[in-house]
């Protein structure tokens, strides 16, 4: 029989999966459970030691002469300060020690408790991961106490070579011992280094057995213009979905092909491989976590855990480019055709729908002609485009890899960043960029070393205008003051200022006739068109054109 805490099971059941098998242990009565669980356990030997400051020097022992990772146990206040020297003695020696502290709840810190002070991260630059876990209370709290758990083992089990914390917070009553079993916990595991053969192939058979598989790739980097077949190779081994932000030609138009289908069971996934960095669409990460049956794989250059979806189940260290060379060469039959063909025919008629779509004059009318004059160009420019709806539009009508800070998604810093690469090439760089992201990241003209290969859309709608297309904040008198911070400001004196070229447009011809010409004129200073919309017309553009998309209408 086990402990009621659900921390504390899934904790026990992961350390048994990781191949944990000694812990040192010491007494008290808030870390109980904790050791009850350890004690049980048939797998795991339990060794007692009162002094908390001995009992780190005994587990680092035993790290030593097993060259496995072993647990130290301990109650909650300065019971762990105790550990200090051993943890810090097996920081230096490169050995995975297992700091477990019981802890008082997060609302009894500070608060002339016993045996309290605040623990996470109180052993500081000594281990490798702190972690301090949830007490569950449903099922996205479960799989945060998992995910964490996973993340504090893999960094001590995957080299053998640096301490971690976990921290325990347990709530009165202690001493329910009447669970019958521990959970069946998922362990995310890694593999370091894509170039092992063995692994790559795992996760090329475990693609080709798929009934359903689904390569998602995120923002990358790295380019893949080397490999322009590529995505033919493996167009028959899975369905791959993208967005501009990654570096490959031409678009699947996955966020209006989602919208299509509504809720549609059938076009949801079963085994995923997930490549690169951030995705916009949340339809499409929506998707992905109802999908809880769908085993997911990442591909990232670092080995780091991101279970964006709560499914994760391994992580491939290595290029993403390395796992898709290796599919394409894959010679085992796929069994997923049926989902595949499903797929193609839904985005290309998505692909299709958007195509034919002509906006009214808006910031979509703007972005899609901008895109336009990109597609006739001998070479393609450098693009960058800046956060909210930018980075939307650019989803719908770029069909060449463009870049935007998504790293944290902030206003902050497009202009910026794009301004910074333009020092860098001789190549046209172009930012397309909101109203307010422009004017918050104005100083970014400030610098003389601009030069004339730095062109600037600037979409000007008075506000932030993502905030006119969500549900609910227009019953908010708060939403154009304060919320979408409306404003009646141009460019045109910031422009006049730093010797910034500067053309404005407020119709159709005008917008059309103006991109030609920052496209065509020559210039020794950056050039900066604004366009000017309302807000209200853009909105109703978005939804004009998601409109077409709907095959479900109320």
């Amino acid at each position: 029989m086990y402990s009621r805490k659900e921390n504390v099971n899934q904790l026990t059941a992961l350390l048994v999966k990781y191949g944990i098998r000694n812990a040192v242990v010491c007494p008290g009565s808030r870390n109980a459970p904790v050791t009850h669980n350890l004690v049980m356990h048939p797998d795991i030997t339990c060794h007692s030691a009162v002094d908390e400051r001995s009992a780190g020097f005994y587990a680092l022992g035993l790290c030593l002469q097993t060259h496995l990772p072993t647990v130290v146990c301990v109650t909650s206040g300065t019971a762990l300060l105790n550990l200090s020297p051993a943890v810090a003695e097996a920081f230096y020696l490169h050995q995975p020690l297992i700091v477990i502290s019981a802890d008082r709840p997060a609302s009894r810190i500070d608060q002339q408790e016993g045996q309290t002070l605040p623990q996470p991260h109180a052993l500081g630059r000594f281990v490798r991961k702190s972690v301090t876990l949830p007490e569950p209370v449903n099922d996205e709290q479960r799989w945060y106490t998992n995910r964490l758990i996973n993340e504090a083992l893999i960094e001590c089990t995957r080299r053998n070579d640096a301490p971690i914390h976990i921290n325990v917070p347990i709530s009165e009553p202690l001493f329910d011992f009447s669970a019958e079993s521990l959970p069946d916990e998922r362990r995310i595991r890694v593999f370091d280094g894509i170039t092992d053969t063995a692994a790559i192939e795992h996760l090329c058979d475990l693609t080709d057995r798929s009934q359903r598989p689904m390569i998602v790739i995120g923002q990358t980097t790295d380019s893949f213009e080397a490999c322009p077949k590529l995505m033919d190779d493996i167009a028959g081994k899975a369905v791959v979905v993208r967005e501009s932000l990654t570096s490959l030609p031409g678009l699947t138009h996955i966020d209006e092909a989602l919208y299509m289908l509504a809720d549609d069971t059938g076009y949801r996934p079963d085994f995923v491989v997930y490549l690169g960095g951030d995705l916009v669409s949340k339809r499409l990460r929506s998707l992905l976590r109802r999908s809880a049956e769908a085993q997911t794989w990442i591909v990232n250059p670092r080995g780091e855990v991101y279970d964006t979806f709560a499914n994760l189940q391994g992580v491939l260290t290595g290029n993403p480019l390395t796992f898709l060379q290796a599919l394409a060469r894959h010679s085992a039959p796929s069994a997923s055709k049926p989902f595949i063909d499903r797929w193609t025919a839904l985005l290309q008629e998505a692909g299709s729908m958007v195509e034919r779509h002509e906006p009214d004059f808006s910031q979509m009318f703007a972005v899609k002609a901008f895109e336009e004059r990109i597609e006739r160009m001998a070479e393609t420019p450098l693009v960058h485009y800046a956060n909210s709806n930018a980075i939307r539009l650019a989803n719908i009508y770029s069909r060449h890899a463009v870049h935007c800070n998504r790293g944290v998604n902030g206003i902050d810093g497009s202009l910026s960043t794009a301004a910074g690469a333009s020092l860098a090439t001789s190549r046209r760089v172009f930012c397309v960029i909101g109203d307010l992201s422009f004017f918050y990241d104005g100083n970014a003209l400030w610098n003389r070393d601009l030069r004339g290969n730095f062109r600037i859309v600037l979409l000007n709608n008075g506000g932030g205008g993502i905030f006119s297309q969500l549900p609910g904040l227009d019953a908010s008198p708060a939403r154009d003051a304060f919320v979408a911070a409306c404003h009646h400001t141009s460019a045109e004196g910031l422009c006049r200022t730093h010797d910034i070229g500067y053309m404005a447009a407020r119709t159709a011809d005008e917008c059309c006739r103006c991109l030609d010409r920052i496209f065509r004129d020559e210039s020794d200073r950056p050039v900066l068109l604004e366009v000017f919309t309302d807000a209200e017309t853009d909105t109703r553009a978005f939804r004009q054109y998601y409109h077409r998309l709907n095959r479900h209408p109320a």
